[in-house]
């Protein structure tokens, strides 16, 4: 491999690591904190915001992701950097966690 190749493949390996979806998959879901888990969920920032950002925002109004498990669709589009779909998408993150919950106390 040329000495360029490599340098470019090094350097896609240390963007991977930046990003909180390459830690989840190199190093397994257990690695990521709340805040990374929330920031691969919400995928994308806004134009003055990372995910990642917004993921902390979040947390920091709602202390853990337990915590958000009773939010309600309204709540998260007012959230700066929450639009419609992405807002949507973690309401239904949440159900899915809620019905799984429900599910688990019947046994």
């Amino acid at each position: 491999m040329s000495k360029e190749k490599s340098s470019i493949k090094k350097s896609r390996e240390k963007i991977t690591w930046c990003h909180p979806g390459g830690k989840f998959r190199r190093l397994g879901p257990q690695s990521c904190s709340e805040n990374e888990l929330l920031a691969i969920i919400l995928g994308s920032g806004v134009k003055d915001k990372t995910a990642q950002q917004i993921a902390d925002d979040i947390l920091g109004c709602y202390h853990s992701l337990y915590g958000l498990m009773g939010i309600t669709l309204r709540e998260l589009m007012q959230i700066k950097g929450l639009k419609d779909v992405k807002a949507t998408q973690l309401a239904a993150v949440f159900e899915i966690a809620r019905r799984i919950l429900k599910y688990l106390e019947k046994e």
